[in-house]
C-alpha cells in the first residue's frame, strides 16, 4: 500500500496543473466622435468586431493571456462609437507538452476570458448611452485550429533557403 501512495504521489507531481490565479482589465477605452449629434439619428448600426489573443510567460509556470476586443459601430458612414477591452488572465499551467501548451494558452484561457470582455464591452457600451452590444459566443478552438492550418501552409509555401 506504502508503494502505491508513494506511486501516486509521484504521479501527481508529473500530472498536468492548471489553474486561474486571476482576471483583470488590462486597458479599455471607448470613443464617441459623433456625438450628441449621433443620438438624434434613426439608428442602424452596423458592427464591425476584432478580436486578437496574446499571452506572455512569467515567472516559473505562471502566463499572462490577454484577449483584446475591439469594437467600431458605424451608423450609416458615421462612426458611432469604437471600443476596446483588453481583458487579461493569469493562468498557471504546468505539466503539459507543447501542443497541448499552445492550445490551452490560444484557445482554453481566451474561451475562459470572453465573457469577461464581453460583459465590460457592454457595460461600456451602454454607459455611453448606445444599445448594449450583446456579442455572440466565438469559438475560440476553431480560431485556433485556423491559425494553426494558415501557419503551415505558410511554412510550406516559403522557399527554402
Amino acid at each position: 500500500m506504502t508503494e502505491q501512495a508513494s506511486s501516486d504521489a509521484a504521479q501527481g507531481e508529473q500530472s498536468p496543473q492548471f489553474s486561474l490565479q486571476r482576471i483583470y482589465i488590462r486597458d479599455l477605452s471607448f470613443e464617441a466622435p459623433k456625438s450628441p449629434e449621433v443620438f438624434r439619428q434613426e439608428w442602424k448600426p452596423s458592427v464591425s468586431l476584432d478580436l486578437n489573443t496574446r499571452q506572455k510567460a512569467l515567472d516559473g509556470d505562471f502566463h499572462e493571456v490577454v484577449l483584446t476586443l475591439s469594437v467600431t459601430v458605424k451608423n450609416g458612414e458615421e462612426t458611432a462609437f469604437i471600443a476596446e477591452v483588453q481583458q487579461a488572465g493569469i493562468f498557471l499551467i504546468k505539466g503539459l507538452e507543447a501542443a497541448a501548451m499552445s492550445h490551452t494558452l490560444g484557445a482554453f484561457c481566451p474561451n475562459i476570458l470572453f465573457p469577461y470582455a464581453r460583459e465590460t464591452l457592454d457595460s461600456l457600451v451602454v454607459r455611453g448611452s448606445f444599445p448594449a452590444l450583446m456579442l455572440a459566443p466565438v469559438n475560440f478552438d476553431a480560431l485556433y485550429a485556423q491559425e494553426l492550418k494558415r501557419m503551415q501552409q505558410s511554412t510550406e509555401q516559403a522557399p527554402a533557403n
